[in-house]
C-alpha cells in the first residue's frame, strides 16, 4: 500500500541539520527551529504553502503543552524564590551526611527536579550546596556534577516537566501514569549515577573545588515542612486520577502547589513576583516548543517515519525499538530533552501505537530515550551545568559519556519493563 506524505525524508533531515548547524552558530533556537522547518519543507518539495501550513499546524499543536508548561512557571517560581528547593536539598545532604555526600547530592537533585523543577533549575539550585560538601570531603567538581545531572535526569523522567507533558500530550496518555511508569528506571538511573560519580571521585586528575568556587547560602530558609508541602499537594492531586478517578489536570495541580508554598512560607505578599520569576523561567521552554512544533510537523508529514520502518524492517528488529531509537536521536539533534521527546512522540506515536506497541510504555521509552544524549554543547543545558561548578568546556565535555551511561541506564530498563510485562 502506498502511504501519502507531504516532504521527503531528505528534505526533513536537511532542515534538521541546518537548524542544528544554527543552534550551534547561537542563533537562537526557536528561529533555527523556524528557519530549518522552512528551508526543509521547500527542499522536501511541500512548496511554500503547504510547507507554511504544516509548520503552523505543528506549533498549534503544541499549545495545551504550552499552557501546562506556563502554568508550571507558578510552582517552580515558588519552589525557588522562597527558598524551598534550598532546603530540601540540603536537608537530605544533611541527613545523609559527607560520607555519602555524593549519594546525597544525587537524591537532592532528582527530588528536586522530580517534584517540578526544570533540570538544569535544578542542578543549579543544588550546586552552591553540592560544592561546599565537595570542598569539605575532598570530592572533584567533576564528580559533584555528575551526581546532580544524573539525579537530575533519574527525576526528569518522573516529574510534571515540560518533556514530560509533550509525551503524555503527544501519545495522550494521563501525565500521572507516565510519571509512574519509569520509576523503577528512575530508581536504576540513580544507581548508576551513584556508582559512576563515586568512580569519578577517586580519579585523581580531578578538579578540586577552590574556595572562590563557593558561594554563601542564604541563611533564611523555610522549615522543611513548609518547603515539601506545595510539591507533596502536587503529587497528591495527580494522583487521585489513577487512586480515586478524579482528574485532575496538571493546568490546575502545579499552580495550586505553588500558591500553597508560597503560603505556607509566609510570602503571600511575593506570590504575584514569584509567579512572575516562573514564568520568566519557563518562557524559554515555551518558546523553545512552538519551534520545536514547526519542525515537528515537517518530520511528521514527511516519509521519515516510513523510511525508518522500512529499515528497521530490513534489518529484521521489532517495531518497538523505534520508541528508544527515536528519542535518543531527536534528543541528541536538538541536544534537548524537551523538543527532543516531542518531536520523537509527535513523530512516531501514531507509528507505534498502530504497530502494536502499548501508548504508555512507548512514550515511557521515548521519554527515557531522550535522556542519553541530551546534553550535547549546542544545548543549554550544557553550558548551564558547566558553569554551576565553573568547568571550562572541555572538562564538561569529558562528562559526557558518563551522562550517557545514566539515560542509557533508564532507556534500557524501560525496554526490559516493556518486553516483561507486554
Amino acid at each position: 500500500m502506498e502511504v501519502a506524505y507531504s516532504f521527503t525524508t531528505l528534505g526533513a533531515l536537511i532542515g534538521l541539520a541546518i537548524a542544528i548547524v544554527l543552534i550551534i552558530k547561537k542563533v537562537h533556537p526557536a528561529y533555527s527551529l523556524i528557519l530549518g522547518a522552512l528551508i526543509g519543507g521547500l527542499i522536501g518539495g511541500g512548496g511554500l504553502a503547504t510547507t507554511v501550513s504544516t509548520m503552523v499546524s505543528g506549533a498549534s499543536s503544541m499549545m495545551s503543552s504550552v499552557l501546562r508548561i506556563m502554568t508550571s512557571g507558578i510552582l517552580a517560581g515558588a519552589l525557588i524564590k522562597t527558598g524551598s528547593a534550598q532546603k530540601i536539598a540540603e536537608t537530605i545532604v544533611d541527613k545523609m551526611g559527607e560520607k555519602k555526600a555524593l549519594a546525597a547530592i544525587a537524591i537532592a537533585t532528582m527530588i528536586i527536579c522530580a517534584v517540578g523543577v526544570f533540570i538544569d533549575i535544578s542542578v543549579i539550585t543544588v550546586a552552591p550546596i553540592a560544592l561546599a560538601i565537595g570542598k569539605r570531603a575532598g570530592l572533584s567538581k567533576q564528580s559533584l556534577l555528575l551526581a546532580m545531572i544524573g539525579g537530575g535526569k533519574a527525576g526528569n523522567i518522573i516529574s510534571p516537566n515540560p518533556n514530560t507533558i509533550a509525551a503524555s500530550e503527544s501519545f495522550g496518555v494521563d501525565l500521572t501514569a507516565l510519571m509512574l511508569k519509569n520509576v523503577v528506571p528512575a530508581i536504576f538511573a540513580l544507581v548508576v549515577t551513584i556508582l559512576l560519580s563515586s568512580l569519578l571521585s577517586r580519579k585523581k586528575n580531578g578538579l578540586a573545588v577552590q574556595a572562590n568556587d563557593c558561594e554563601s547560602v542564604d541563611a533564611d530558609l523555610p522549615g522543611f515542612f513548609a518547603a515539601i508541602l506545595g510539591p507533596l499537594v502536587v503529587i497528591i492531586l495527580l494522583a487521585l486520577r489513577p487512586i480515586a478517578g478524579i482528574g485532575i489536570d496538571p493546568l490546575i495541580a502545579l499552580p495550586v502547589g505553588g500558591i500553597i508554598s508560597t503560603l505556607v512560607t509566609k510570602n503571600a505578599r511575593n506570590l504575584v513576583a514569584f509567579a512572575e520569576f516562573g514564568l520568566s523561567k519557563v518562557v524559554g521552554v515555551s518558546i523553545l516548543l512552538i519551534g520545536t512544533g514547526t519542525i515537528a510537523g515537517i518530520i511528521k508529514a514527511s516519509a521519515l517515519q516510513f523510511d525508518v520502518i522500512n529499515i528497521l524492517e530490513a534489518l529484521s528488529m521489532p517495531a518497538f525499538v523505534l520508541a528508544p531509537l527515536a528519542g535518543i536521536l531527536m534528543a541528541g539533534a536538538t541536544a534537548s530533552t524537551t523538543a527532543g521527546a516531542t518531536i520523537a512522540a509527535q513523530t512516531f506515536a501514531p507509528t507505534l501505537i498502530a504497530e502494536g506497541v502499548p501508548a504508555l510504555s512507548a512514550a515511557a521509552m521515548v521519554h527515557a530515550g531522550a535522556t542519553v544524549i541530551d546534553s550535547l554543547p549546542h544545548g543549554s543545558f550544557f553550558h548551564a551545568t558547566g558553569g554551576s561548578v565553573n568547568l571550562t568546556i572541555s572538562e564538561r565535555m569529558k562528562l559526557i559519556p558518563f551522562e550517557a551511561l545514566v539515560g542509557l541506564t533508564s532507556t534500557a530498563v524501560s525496554v526490559i519493563l516493556f518486553l516483561i510485562f507486554h
